[in-house]
């Protein structure tokens, strides 16, 4: 790598593409690299920066990722991380969620090729893994998540949509109602689940942020399990964490913080639980900006680990 690092954003013109080009544009220890617009198809000069740049990153959608990493010759020493769906369960490909696990930050550090998490996924695996790894929840516990998101989620189709339709587009709009969300096999392969998780998303008519559910009955954990040991294990795996925190235990039953866009513009996970020891009954939360950690703000994080930077360097969007 060279003293100063050179990264293309491959689909820079796209909402994930523009929100790191925003990021990194005051960067001073990364030159960025361009493509002229009218050379952006133009798979000659695509080619040469792939393989000129020490980290590409793919704003693409699936199947033009897939030809990107293509043109990437075996020999260069190109670096790449995809945010696109096709390489987040592929083994040779590290997954871009450095809180997942202890040792997740030097897998991306040293990876040659990072995929970006799904949005929606994150969330999950930050409640669900814990306790799994704890023993709290069985494997082939059938799990139900859900939650809201800001239309830039639901990708470009979408983002044209709600912006055409302004006030009048839905408030409200549940999706993915065949329940075969392409999100499924990274949920799956990241909790450590034995099912597919039985996934339910909600659209809401506001750009940015989310706010993911996990319902649980106590009865479906180890016996015994309290609502209080649900959150000191979700709390001690991301003890010391940069990003994800977990929120006290205080039994609030609703305030201001509990908002899908509090987050917004920032690389920040805040982890909830809500719990009645008596009903049997608990409820984990996440709230992001999909955009952010769930995105852009991921893709930074893991630049600069892969480089590395101050892993919270510009990670955030500056006002």
């Amino acid at each position: 790598m060279s003293a100063k690092p050179t990264i293309f954003i491959d689909g820079e013109a796209g909402t994930t593409g523009l929100q790191i080009r925003d990021r990194l544009k005051g960067r001073t220890d990364l030159e960025l690299l361009s493509i002229a617009p009218e050379r952006r198809k133009d798979a000659s000069a695509r080619r040469e920066l792939l393989n000129s740049a020490d980290v590409a990153i793919l704003c693409l959608p699936d199947e033009a990722a897939v030809e990107a990493v293509s043109l990437i010759d075996t020999a260069s020493r190109t670096r790449v991380i995809d945010a696109s769906t096709a390489f987040r369960v592929n083994p040779a490909w590290a997954y871009g969620f450095p809180e997942m696990d202890r040792e997740q930050r030097s897998r991306i550090a040293s990876a040659s090729r990072v995929a970006n998490p799904g949005c929606w996924p994150q969330g999950l695996i930050a409640l669900v893994k814990p306790l799994i790894a704890a023993g709290l929840l069985d494997r082939g516990t059938p799990l139900s998540y859900g939650g809201v998101s800001g239309y830039t989620g639901g990708g470009k189709k979408m983002i044209e949509e709600y912006e055409a339709k302004g006030d009048v587009a839905s408030r409200h709009a549940p999706y993915a109602l065949g329940f075969n969300h392409k999100h499924l096999p990274e949920m799956k392969h990241y909790t450590g689940v034995a099912h597919d998780v039985l996934f339910q998303p909600v659209v809401s008519n506001y750009a940015q942020g989310m706010l993911t559910t996990l319902p649980l009955h106590l009865s479906q954990l180890k016996a015994g399990t309290t609502v209080k040991a649900i959150h000191e294990t979700i709390a001690r795996w991301f003890e010391g964490a940069r990003f994800v925190t977990v929120a006290p235990l205080d039994g609030a039953e609703k305030g201001p913080h509990i908002d899908p866009q509090v987050l917004n513009n920032t690389n920040a996970m805040r982890l909830h639980v809500f719990g009645n020891d008596a009903r049997g009954h608990v409820v984990l939360m996440a709230i992001y900006d999909n955009l952010g950690k769930g995105a852009s703000g991921a893709a930074v994080q893991n630049l600069n680990l892969m480089i590395g930077a101050d892993e919270g360097a510009a990670v955030n969007l500056a006002s």
